[in-house]
């Protein structure tokens, strides 16, 4: 028999069935929709079923399912001993002695270095929150917010207050907020963010809670990944990266003149991300879940005019990722998957504000539970583990990151006219 068929000495004096060992080559066998395991700490879980009631959604452990899911599950929960009860109902074994820790040959010194630079961020209490930080952000918001609802009050409405009205709510930028919030970055107790995050994406947004963490998550847990990234799935409308472009090109696929993407998307990226494609979305999250709260916050977020909100949510998301590596599941751990996919902004006042901080996207990425006022702290630290292991940590200018968007699109669609043309 395989692993499978072994037993440690805990598991016969408790569970059998907990007490199997597998090895990695088990492991990956359990890695379709009806049938998924995966691995922490050595630990292996079949999750087949409770994915399905998991809080972050059910694709974000899906997309997990045959791997190593250690550094995963470690980097969104901020709370590793809450969680933990979850998983003893899950446990059906561990790996074999003789399985490395980590699959499919990664580098194990990197992600235990990784796993040092972590441990010591948190003991400088790099992960707590300053309250200060996060009760004047939301009451600037506030303050924005009934600012525009009283010029409609004593003015009424017309095309230039309309505009003024919706500048003040796009630049009260309560959608950073949400994603604090989303991410478990501002209180100790989850229950607590999620509350607050209602509150901001629901009555401040019109948008629904669980669509957006449902979506986010996975592009955390794996960015630029086709298949996996939702924020790569483009519906035909653009090809990206090096590698899809090539595909289309060669299987003669011309949903749209790729090879013009870069000047169309001047017309669909920025304008209607937010009012239309996430709306789609949206509206069909609420539907097939019957959530009639988000619902009556939808009316209030439906009045507010979303284009100015699309452009500036699409350019900054956007700076940071389209431009890097764009491909399929490579099963890179942790720190070289961020980092192949994600780059740096500089940093300013005027940068920290615009982004919400995400002009530390690294930071972010490899550490989306922490606080984004220690990002800047924390990036001395990754910046030297990078150098160290030899991967790129990429930092550019703004202009130079908003001018990489436009550049990445327009090599993309060369590589697929030269594919289609001539492969």
């Amino acid at each position: 028999m395989g692993g499978g068929g072994q037993l440690t000495e805990q598991g016969e004096t408790g569970s059998k069935r907990a007490g199997c060992v597998y090895t990695w080559e088990e492991v990956q066998s359990h890695s379709s929709r009806t049938d998924q395991w995966l691995v922490i700490d050595r630990k292996v879980y079949n999750t087949t079923q409770w994915a399905k009631r998991h809080p972050g959604g059910f694709h974000v452990i899906s997309h997990y399912a045959g791997q190593d899911a250690t550094e995963a599950f470690t980097a969104f929960h901020p709370d590793l001993k809450f969680v933990q009860k979850f998983l003893k109902p899950l446990l059906i074994g561990e790996l074999a002695a003789t399985e490395p820790s980590q699959d499919r040959n990664k580098n194990a010194a990197l992600v235990q270095d990784f796993h040092t630079l972590r441990v010591k961020a948190e003991s400088k209490g790099l992960f707590q929150a300053r309250p200060l930080f996060f009760c004047l952000h939301l009451g600037h918001i506030v303050l924005l917010e009934a600012l525009a609802w009283l010029i409609i009050w004593v003015w009424g409405t017309n095309w230039i207050l309309t505009f003024l009205c919706a500048l003040l709510m796009t630049i009260a930028q309560a959608g950073w907020l949400q994603h604090d919030f989303g991410h478990l970055s501002v209180f100790k107790q989850s229950r607590w963010n999620h509350l607050l995050q209602k509150f901001a994406i629901g009555h401040l947004k019109g948008a629904s809670a669980n669509w957006w963490n449902h979506r986010h998550f996975q592009h955390h847990a794996k960015t630029n990944i086709f298949r996996k990234d939702p924020d790569v799935n483009m519906l035909n409308i653009f090809v990206i990266g090096a590698t899809q472009p090539v595909e289309y090109g060669v299987k003669k696929i011309k949903h749209m003149p790729y090879h013009r993407q870069h000047q169309y998307f001047f017309l669909v990226g920025p304008p209607l991300l937010i009012p239309v494609y996430f709306q789609m979305q949206l509206m069909n999250s609420i539907i097939s879940r019957h959530d009639w709260v988000v619902r009556s916050c939808l009316l209030c977020g439906t009045i507010k005019f979303k284009f100015l909100e699309s452009h500036w949510f699409v350019w900054v998301t956007q700076m940071n990722h389209l431009p890097m590596d764009i491909d399929h599941e490579k099963h890179k751990d942790w720190l070289t998957m961020q980092l192949q996919a994600t780059c740096n902004i500089e940093q300013s006042f005027f940068n920290d504000w615009f982004s919400g901080h995400l002009n530390f996207q690294i930071e972010h990425h490899l550490f989306p539970t922490m606080p984004r006022h220690n990002y800047h702290l924390v990036a001395p630290q990754v910046r030297a583990l990078c150098a160290k292991y030899g991967i790129t940590y990429q930092v550019k200018t703004m202009w130079q990151g908003l001018a990489d968007v436009f550049r990445s699109l327009k090599t993309s669609g060369e590589l697929w006219r030269d594919a289609y043309l001539h492969k």
